[in-house]
């Protein structure tokens, strides 16, 4: 199958499988450049490891945004990442493990935990078929170990992804067995469960000292619900419990992967919940290297740079050869400028790649490009909604200058939001395209235009900010409005 490609972190990983020219090492798949470009490529991303920010991790990132078929896809990585992610899945297979109690498992008396593999849907025990096949229509990952747990009953306590040469060599047979019958099936997509209440929960942190919203916004988003005659609640983490009884989720606290924000986006969306931000968005928008291979995909106007893994001498003449200094390098999840450095010579840019690759595999490299002010572009359902300049605070080259107080006028520039159509037109439509190509869902696209007129997208923000007197500063009430009406329109047609 000349589309079909495996990864692996060393081609000894593939030592005891059948000789392929298929087989391609991590390596090669981030950065050889016939992989970057190739069309219709499904891969299959064996890695030893998928943790966050891991080569693994970003195998199946980039995949995704090379629009490559992967397995495992990024969603998978992340939901089996934490066992507080899935656990909430593995109750509607209880049934299904309940029907093994009464054939296999009574027979194996005082047993009180088991565990077995599942690979490509396949059961490496007789008899659990079944419980695999749905195990992996839920997270479609290569190779799972499933652990079951007796107390009063048998019932799953864990789904983990395995590493290849973990695979004793019984376990290499029937890996390459389920291997061969997969390779020509359609690949799979987890199911979606059902919602069945209406309301809308707006989830925030009290605490968070750069919230998307300020409290008078979050007051405006409620006012609105009253007025559309829609019920809505503020909540917290501590609520999670909670998310069902709610038919939309609104996150206004700012999004990550790594914190309860996902957990929260994932399990609403799972349950069918109209979501803002959808688990999809979260993953592709906090990744800024993900962002730089989808704008290169869509043939979107990024700023110049590229992403690396190390900081040997040879990396660092490359990035200077090509886009001179200052530079900015960035680690791939930062927000509110957070995470994101300029240097100004070669012993600082050592300094701080050698800092950011201790926190992450791959670190994104751009030329220095200044400008007096930013743009940020709202989009919703693929439609313009607002625009507004983020001026630089004073004497710094960011909007944000974290080295000053948050409540002092240095910290942040001036804005200034105007009427959609007097946005530059080349601006709104790069923008809207940046943002149709992550989703359909809320985003505020970040764009620098230079003296020439030529327009940069800088990152896409699936937790755009909106302010009191800031980005509603045009619009008005009309803003949140137009909001929460796309809600109601998501919900409905979700009834």
């Amino acid at each position: 199958m000349d589309n079909f490609i495996v990864v692996v972190d060393k081609i000894e990983d593939w030592q005891p499988f059948f000789p392929t020219e298929q087989v391609v090492t991590t390596d090669s798949y981030l950065f050889d450049q016939q992989y970057q470009n190739a069309k219709n490529l499904r891969v299959l991303n064996l890695s030893r490891k998928y943790k966050y920010l891991s080569h693994g991790y970003y195998c199946s990132l980039l995949a995704e945004a090379r629009n490559h078929k992967v397995l495992p896809n990024l969603k998978t990585i992340n939901d089996l990442s934490k066992k507080s992610l899935y656990i909430n899945d593995l109750d509607a297979l209880q049934q299904i493990t309940t029907n093994i109690n009464s054939k296999f498992l009574k027979r194996e008396g005082d047993i009180k935990k088991l565990s077995f593999k599942v690979c490509f849907s396949k059961s490496q025990i007789k008899g659990f078929d079944k419980l695999a096949r749905q195990i992996f229509e839920y997270y479609p990952c290569p190779i799972l170990e499933v652990t079951l747990i007796q107390n009063t009953f048998w019932q799953i306590d864990s789904v983990v992804p395995v590493n290849i040469n973990q695979l004793s060599d019984l376990e290499q047979d029937f890996f390459a067995s389920a291997l061969e019958k997969y390779s020509n099936r359609m690949w799979r997509t987890p199911k979606k469960q059902k919602a069945y209440l209406y309301d809308l929960a707006i989830l925030v942190n009290p605490e968070e000292k750069m919230p998307p919203s300020d409290k008078i916004a979050i007051e405006k988003f409620m006012g609105s619900c009253e007025r559309h005659a829609v019920y809505s609640e503020l909540i917290t983490k501590k609520d999670f419990a909670r998310i069902n009884e709610f038919d939309g989720l609104f996150i206004r606290e700012t999004t990550s992967i790594s914190n309860h924000t996902y957990k929260f986006s994932k399990v609403a969306a799972s349950e069918g919940i109209v979501v803002l931000d959808d688990p999809n968005s979260i993953l592709k928008c906090t990744n800024k290297i993900f962002m730089a291979n989808l704008l290169d995909r869509l043939k979107l106007p990024g700023i110049p740079g590229r992403f690396v893994s190390s900081a040997k001498a040879s990396v660092l003449n490359a990035l200077i050869n090509e886009f001179g200094f200052p530079l900015v390098v960035k680690i791939p999840d930062g927000s509110f400028s957070i995470g994101v450095k300029k240097v100004d010579d070669v012993d600082q840019l050592k300094v701080v790649l050698e800092q950011m690759l201790k926190k992450s595999d791959l670190i994104l490299v751009q030329k220095f490009l200044y400008t007096k002010y930013d743009w940020r572009v709202g989009v919703l359902g693929g439609e313009g909604l607002f625009a507004c300049k983020y001026f630089m605070s004073e004497n710094h080259w960011q909007i944000y200058n974290h080295e000053k107080d948050k409540d002092s006028d240095q910290f942040s520039g001036d804005s200034v939001t105007l009427a959609f159509e007097d946005v530059p037109e080349k601006v709104k439509k790069v923008a809207i395209a940046a943002a149709n190509g992550v989703g359909n869902g809320l985003y505020g696209v970040d764009l620098k235009e230079d003296e020439q007129g030529n327009v940069y997208v800088v990152e896409v923000n699936d937790n755009p900010s909106i302010d009191h007197q800031v980005e509603d500063d045009f619009l008005g009430d009309k803003l949140y409005d137009r909001i929460i009406t796309w809600f109601i329109e998501q919900m409905k047609s979700k009834k």
